[in-house]
């Protein structure tokens, strides 16, 4: 028992907990998401519909975001960042993967453009 408590914590900084649609994640170091600043720490997300709330403490960032499957499961969980900024959060143990869209990009408008 002692053991499997030692191995969660040396993960601990990379890790999702999921709960139903809701889970927490370490961000290392500051970043940015869709534009919008993030700190390092430890964050709540909660996926509803096309977007997701990023919470630590009292900061909070909505943001829209969806699920997809990857054809095998992720060993680790993992921040795929892009010129620093979160692109997706792959969810260790599961096929899952959070993908946050580009605000003003056209899957983030509901697929749809009315030029």
């Amino acid at each position: 028992m002692l053991k499997k408590l030692s191995l969660a914590a040396a993960v601990a900084a990379a890790s999702l907990i999921a709960s139903g649609n809701t889970y927490k994640v370490n961000v290392l170091e500051d970043t940015t998401l869709n534009g919008k600043q993030i700190k390092a720490g430890d964050y709540k997300v909660a996926l509803d519909g096309t977007t997701a709330t990023l919470k630590h403490g009292k900061e909070v960032v909505t943001v829209p975001a969806h699920t997809e499957q990857a054809q095998s499961k992720y060993q680790n969980t993992a921040i795929k960042y892009v010129n620093n900024s979160i692109e997706e959060i792959h969810i260790g143990g599961t096929t899952t993967k959070i993908v946050f869209t580009p605000e003003g990009s056209s899957a983030a408008a509901g697929g749809s453009n009315l030029n």
